[in-house]
């Protein structure tokens, strides 16, 4: 194991491999039924090593060192900040999604500076922590706070820092190349482990003893040049410094193709090669945006926008942007999200019944697939709409309705079983059942495996409004 170059990959690593390392007590703590189930679960990714309670103990220790060891990813974990509003970042195992799934989605922070009034920052701040947007049932937000040095003097950063400190328990991550300025930030926020920006190959020495005086995470910055990152990472964890974040730099301007490049570069390194001075998380800097030649403030906003996105694609570990309007940030959030799904997993919600308004037993029954994007959009389409309903979810393993009909995931017969399972009969009296228009092609079959009527509803659930008003409740010669 010591051996990095024999190192094996997560792909490479057999339940068995972590079996033997493992108490075998098979004591269920963990909520499987014996040691190999949880080992099968632990190499899928579908638990961690906390997970397993025997293995925190000292008579375990040594175990507990050598799974560890054999589990470590490629690319490092690192944790900036603490408490509840810790960034884990890094963590990476794989170079692509579909290999494994990624872990840590990647935090968006968005910056202040020092040149702000403190009602200008704590005004940011409120608007950074109010940033909130419900996605297929999912709170999406934003993550950390940087702080920027733009006036260079110790006091005044350090009064900036000691303002947003104060108003927020986000991360933080503190920003200035001038060692002198950044002590006196870190002195406003000991203990909380702000991420320091940046060491250089000029100030390399003296942020690297601020690094481990507050033991805090360190930024190696050597833009546009991978051969000085190497060196300047190689000369940080000489002197001991472990919780490292490599920044290969962001350039806009014609120079984002080769942004790309460098970070695709380090984190093939990583991955591919177990290279030890690239399995570091790598930060991405879209703010860079606002350093270039553009006139329109909108034109700056489309390139932090479109930098963005490509970097949480490839590979940024974390990013630094400017800009807080919707338009600018959710694709990015929602990108991130689906990103760091489980490719294995579709994203599901559980299945049952739903109730909408009050309902009565004259009120319309309607059911979809448990795909959350489905659900979701059928659920608001219905909330918005104002209609008194019951909607059962079926069990089709987070595929949507279009997929599940013509996977055979969602039939005639999953749908009759799901009306005697969640007792339709004891939600309304007039058995009948209105179907997505997407699985029209099952209402026959349906109406014969259920005894119950089917109405075929739209294909898209935004004209449930319209369909309810012109058929509910439905004639008898329907």
């Amino acid at each position: 194991m010591a051996n990095i170059q024999q190192k094996k990959s997560i792909k490479e690593i057999s339940p068995i491999d972590v079996y033997k390392l493992l108490p075998k007590t098979n004591c269920g703590e963990c909520g499987e039924a014996n040691c190999m189930a949880f080992a099968t679960k632990l190499v899928n990714g579908e638990y961690t090593i906390p997970d397993c309670p025997p293995l925190a103990s000292e008579k375990y220790s040594r175990l507990l060192h050598d799974l560890s060891a054999l589990l470590a990813p490629p690319v490092k974990v690192v944790t900036i900040g603490t408490g509840e509003h810790a960034m884990t970042i890094g963590g990476k195992h794989v170079l692509y999604r579909h290999e494994f799934t990624y872990h840590n989605p990647t935090p968006v922070a968005i910056d202040l500076t020092d040149t702000m009034t403190q009602e200008e920052i704590i005004q940011r701040i409120e608007a950074i922590e109010g940033f909130s947007y419900q996605y297929i049932g999912r709170e999406i937000r934003l993550d950390g706070i940087a702080i920027r040095s733009t006036s260079g003097d110790p006091e005044i950063f350090r009064g900036a820092v000691r303002t947003t400190a104060a108003a927020t328990s986000y991360p933080l991550i503190l920003c200035t190349l001038d060692p002198v300025v950044m002590e006196a930030g870190l002195l406003e926020v000991e203990g909380r482990r702000p991420l320091i920006y940046a060491a250089n190959e000029e100030n390399w020495r003296e942020m690297a003893d601020l690094a481990l005086r507050f033991n805090a995470p360190l930024v190696a910055s050597a833009p546009g040049d991978p051969s000085l990152l190497r060196t300047l990472t190689k000369t940080l964890t000489a002197c001991g410094l472990m919780d490292l974040v490599l920044d290969p730099g962001t350039f806009p301007d014609g120079g984002f193709a080769r942004t790309i490049y460098s970070f695709t570069m380090l984190r093939k390194a990583a991955c591919t090669s177990h290279d030890e001075l690239a399995g570091f998380p790598l930060l991405g800097t879209p703010i860079a945006a606002w350093a270039g030649d553009e006139l329109s403030r909108e034109a700056v906003r489309w390139k932090e926008t479109y930098m963005a996105a490509g970097l949480i694609s490839r590979y940024a570990d974390l990013l630094i942007m400017h800009s807080m309007e919707g338009w600018v940030l959710l694709p990015q959030l929602i990108w991130r999200f689906n990103i760091y799904t489980d490719p294995r997993k579709p994203v599901s919600v559980d299945p049952g019944v739903r109730t909408f308004g009050s309902p009565d037993i004259q009120s319309p029954l309607l059911i979809t697939t448990n795909y959350a994007l489905t659900f979701f959009t059928v659920e608001a389409d219905i909330k918005s709409a104002h209609i008194d309903c019951h909607l059962i979810v079926v069990d089709t393993g987070g595929i949507s309705v279009e997929s599940a009909v013509a996977g055979r995931y969602l039939t005639s017969d999953s749908m009759a079983e799901a009306l005697k399972e969640y007792e339709a009969d004891s939600l309304v009296d007039h058995h009948t059942l209105i179907i997505p228009g997407l699985a029209a092609r099952l209402s026959g079959e349906m109406e014969e495996a259920s005894g119950w009527r089917i109405l075929v509803g739209p294909k898209d659930s935004s004209g449930l409004k319209r369909y309810i008003e012109e058929y509910w409740p439905p004639k008898d010669d329907e």
